[in-house]
């Protein structure tokens, strides 16, 4: 890890964890990695290109496309970071549910997850790396100095996004939110390569009916204990 203290924070989507990486990343004044928006990428160009997950060809065309992707992450102060895509901006885009699915589906492709490792792994760097993902902890930086596995309810990850998806003007139906969910999260789970789950040695923080504010402060108790703040 490059000597860089590295901190992850995994755990399935909607729970919490991409809003507590970047406030810690600001507060820290470290890189932070969204492993997921990797993945995301990944099936954006395959969506635009017509890919099918499961066919071998497709698969091999995707992992070349993996390699070479053309991604830069850039501070916003809103957003956290900007995520641009051979220079296209594609930070709205690829939170779609269409991406996010499509992502889902390729994160399970065992030559994609390899295609991305080392990838990831290049982040590590002074000062230091909040990695946010779904494998930070267990695969991509196993000794990492402090692993989290931030988690809440299927109801209230779905909640939370339908609320997102409304504020956004965007027609959203709750019942089909939360169905997307379980099947994500048991597609996550199940995959044979780097499966949805905790770390041996993580801190399990259930975001469930709590405000941003009160996980932050829980998570910054234990950043304080590493004497990082």
């Amino acid at each position: 890890m490059n000597g860089a203290p590295v901190m992850t924070l995994d755990g399935p989507g909607g729970a919490g964890k991409g809003t507590l990486a970047s406030a810690l990343a600001r507060e820290l004044g470290w890189w932070l990695l969204d492993s997921g928006a990797l993945y995301r990428l990944v099936g954006l160009v395959a969506l635009r290109a017509g890919l099918d997950a499961q066919t071998a060809a497709d698969c091999a065309v995707a992992v070349d496309a993996s390699r070479g992707l053309d991604i830069v992450f850039e501070p916003d102060r809103g957003a956290g970071q900007r995520v641009r895509l051979a220079g296209e901006d594609v930070t709205d885009v690829i939170r779609t549910d269409e991406v996010s699915d499509a992502a889902s589906k390729w994160a399970v492709q065992p030559a994609i997850r390899a295609a991305l490792l080392e990838r990831q792994r290049d982040f590590a760097t002074a000062p230091g790396l909040i990695a946010d993902g779904r494998d930070m902890g267990t695969v991509i930086f196993p000794e990492a100095d402090l692993k989290l596995y931030i988690t809440a309810s299927p109801e209230e990850r779905a909640r939370r996004r339908f609320a997102q998806l409304s504020g956004q003007n965007v027609d959203a139906n709750l019942d089909r939110i939360y169905r997307e969910i379980l099947e994500r999260d048991a597609r996550d789970a199940s995959r044979e390569v780097a499966p949805l789950k905790p770390a041996d040695d993580a801190h399990v923080i259930d975001t469930t009916g709590e405000s941003v504010a009160a996980s932050l402060a829980k998570v910054r108790g234990l950043v304080r204990e590493k004497g990082w703040i």
